[in-house]
């Protein structure tokens, strides 16, 4: 099947895709909202012109504010490479139910990873379990398209 006939809403592949691609997309813009709220929650800001008040001083050091930025920063590292293996995944024309469920198990793992590392913060395996659960599916894909490339 050619490309152009895959890049359609008729394929439930590439529909599954762009679902879960925007759920990422919003969790990601949301982690900026968490990180703001933290700030506020604790009164630590890192710019002098963000002070609400004068009194207040610069941190760089609040353990809930640098939480929520690590887990920001790990839904960057790994949610980015999803975007794009996934729509080349889309491309291979994989197995319907095999690729939708691999979009769903990067989707809802890395919202887990998120509630569990910064907004209800459970311990370990949990983290380490949801993290593990997308970045299998990502690179799942990612050696399928390899092997389909060959």
């Amino acid at each position: 099947m050619a490309a152009k006939d895959l890049i359609t809403f008729d394929n439930e592949v590439f529909s599954a895709y762009v679902f879960w691609s925007a759920v990422l997309v919003i969790k990601v813009l949301l982690m900026s909202l968490l990180t703001g709220a933290q700030r506020f929650k604790t009164k630590t800001f890192a710019n002098p012109e963000d002070l609400l008040d004068k009194r207040l001083k610069v941190k760089f050091d609040n353990s809930d504010v640098e939480r929520v930025r690590r887990a920001h920063r790990n839904d960057l590292e790994n949610i980015l490479p999803f975007f794009a293996i996934g729509f080349l995944y889309v491309l291979i024309d994989p197995a319907p139910g095999l690729a939708i469920n691999l979009f769903r198990a990067v989707g809802i793992a890395r919202i887990i990873h998120t509630i569990v590392y910064a907004v209800v913060v459970m311990p370990q395996p949990s983290r380490a379990l949801a993290f593990f659960v997308a970045l299998g599916a990502t690179v799942y894909m990612a050696v399928q398209v390899l092997l389909a490339a060959l």
